[in-house]
């Protein structure tokens, strides 16, 4: 076999070993974002201290993102990303734990353990899926965010299927605790070498240099106004819907369902929409939807309205992420850094904002709570700008 056929071939296993790394990502995600609402109900919790809770996954999200983007240009991607899935197993056995036993302090224990393991997960799996695509050439990071999505749907089906079932929260994250474990412990091993060439990068002076760059920092923009866009609905859509429209645990669980899988329709789509009419267009006529889908949630209309709302903000939430990991990595000699430091931004935002509606609900309800959505799409239409390609990188990244 020549070494042309031979990298072709490991890259090629390198695209689905990030792809299914990113299902697996989105089903641990969404193994207990779709039962929140029996999670809540376990601990006894309020609307505020359903948000306290939520801010011990954000908090320790936030103090590690500083962390994970030298770790992951240390140890390469493949070891930080089984660092962060370790971590989030952890956090979802005790989660789990402190459901059943209605122990508070030990399921915020677990969600810090997640949340300070998804970071690094997050960020070690973009700089990996950021390289893949370079170095093939195609417009893949669209259809790696399409695996976590499409994880999410499995997580959000089967919490679903557990919740009409009557399974405990706790039995179903133990399984998926245990299900992430295997599937990553075997799937690393076929990420890429550890690139060298790109050495220098790694010192602290080539962080602080990338962090004081304007487009790199528009575009964590980007991402944090869809993060928090997305975030939102992940952590509230579901109660939203049973606590704002009395519906039952199970409706909730569905509607949360059809707002990922209109996301994964979104990103399985969207790389032709991109190499069509470009990233900026694109962006903006998501936000549009993003708008339209978040008004129709809030409406209180009808729950037909608003499963129709979850739909339209799916699709609006789907690609601000992917096309920001792709804008960052347009030059190729910056790219991991760039992804580090506009994907620690942006997932910030995605773990940091959507604590601060379960305190508004507290106050004003959950459907009124989730009218501050309306800033985040405001921010991200106004950064979307940034996202225009690098001319050096026009071709190769064909967006």
């Amino acid at each position: 076999m020549s070494t042309d056929v031979r990298d072709r071939t490991r890259l090629e296993r390198a695209k689905v070993a990030v792809a299914v790394t990113f299902a697996v990502n989105g089903l641990a995600f969404a193994g207990w974002l779709a039962r929140a609402p029996a999670v809540r109900n376990d601990l006894h919790l309020s609307p505020a201290g359903f948000g306290l809770l939520l801010l011990c996954l954000s908090a320790a999200a936030i103090a590690s993102i500083p962390l994970a983007g030298p770790l992951v240009h240390r140890t390469g991607p493949a070891r930080a990303v089984l660092l962060g899935s370790m971590s989030v197993v952890l956090g979802l056995i005790l989660l789990a734990a402190g459901a059943a036993l209605g122990w508070v302090p030990l399921a915020g224990l677990g969600l810090v353990f997640a949340g300070a393991g998804n970071s690094t997960w997050d960020v070690a799996m973009n700089v990996e899926g950021a390289d893949v695509e370079r170095r093939l050439g195609r417009t893949l990071m669209p259809r790696f965010h399409a695996g976590f999505s499409l994880g999410t749907v499995a997580g959000a089906g089967a919490g679903a299927l557990a919740a009409t079932a009557g399974v405990a929260v706790s039995t179903q994250l133990w399984v998926t605790a245990a299900l992430a474990a295997a599937v990553q412990v075997i799937i690393v091993r076929q990420f890429l070498p550890q690139a060298v060439e790109h050495a220098e990068q790694r010192s602290p002076a080539g962080v602080k240099q990338t962090w004081r760059e304007p487009r790199t920092l528009l575009i964590g923009l980007i991402m944090l106004g869809f993060g928090f866009t997305e975030g939102s609905a992940n952590d509230w859509l579901a109660i939203s819907l049973v606590d704002g429209y009395g519906t039952s645990e199970t409706l909730g669980a569905i509607g949360f369902g059809m707002f990922v899988t209109a996301m994964t329709v979104g990103r399985m789509f969207g790389g032709h929409a991109l190499q069509r009419w470009g990233r900026v267009p694109v962006l903006r006529v998501t936000a549009v939807s993003a708008l339209i889908g978040l008004l129709l949630v809030v409406s209180g209309l009808a729950v037909p309205v608003a499963l129709v709302g979850a739909l339209f903000w799916g699709v609006g939430a789907s690609l601000g992420f992917p096309v920001g990991m792709s804008a960052a990595a347009d030059d190729p000699a910056r790219a991991a850094i760039r992804v580090s430091v506009a994907g620690s931004i942006g997932y910030a935002a995605f773990l940091s904002g959507p604590p601060l509606i379960g305190f508004l609900a507290q106050h004003v309800g959950i459907l009124n709570a989730l009218l501050v959505v309306l800033v985040a799409i405001a921010l991200g239409l106004y950064a979307s700008r940034a996202a225009r390609p690098l001319a050096v990188e026009q071709d190769t990244t064909r967006v």
